[in-house]
């Protein structure tokens, strides 16, 4: 029987990995919500609401996705969209050690959702969003690694912002 399932992250800003889980993560479950989570704390380059509508675009064409934005703790959040998993992608050895320490806190907070893992195709497994953001400031061509929205969004931002800072 499929379920809910909720993907949450910052998606500061969604990257083709993030996109891969995604993917694949509607193959398995009915609903899949990508939940764009606020982090203050974290800092991230675009807003909230851009963020969501970044999201939107890129998943448009992708049945059974939704977008939504939520601020708290995760298991809340999957709690009130009646959500019965939380998908999580590890890309790396060290990505292991935080996931699995929120997987349990996550279960001890409540025990009827569980954290599936799952890991984006080799070809993604190395980009974050911190990487791509600084490469983006550099310069470079980030085509790989995000779809043509993504990348120009990312561009008006980051020139905007050194501009700016001039």
């Amino acid at each position: 029987m499929k379920a809910a399932a909720i993907y949450g992250g910052t998606f500061d800003p969604v990257t083709y990995g993030h996109l891969d889980l995604a993917k694949r993560g509607i193959e398995i479950f009915d609903n899949l919500i990508l939940a764009v989570a606020e982090s203050r704390s974290k800092n991230p380059l675009f807003t909230l609401e851009e963020r969501i509508e970044i999201l939107k675009e890129v998943v448009r064409d992708m049945p059974g996705v939704e977008v939504d934005g939520f601020n708290g703790l995760l298991v809340d959040y999957a709690r009130s969209r009646g959500a019965a998993v939380v998908l999580r992608g590890l890309r790396a050895v060290s990505d292991f050690e935080y996931e699995f320490q929120m997987a349990l806190t996550n279960r001890k907070l409540d025990g009827h959702i569980e954290t599936i893992f799952m890991m984006p195709k080799e070809e993604h497994s190395y980009m974050s969003s911190h990487i791509l953001k600084e490469i983006v400031r550099l310069g470079a061509d980030v085509s790989c690694f995000v779809p043509p929205f993504v990348k120009k969004k990312l561009e008006e931002k980051l020139i905007t912002t050194q501009v700016d800072r001039l």
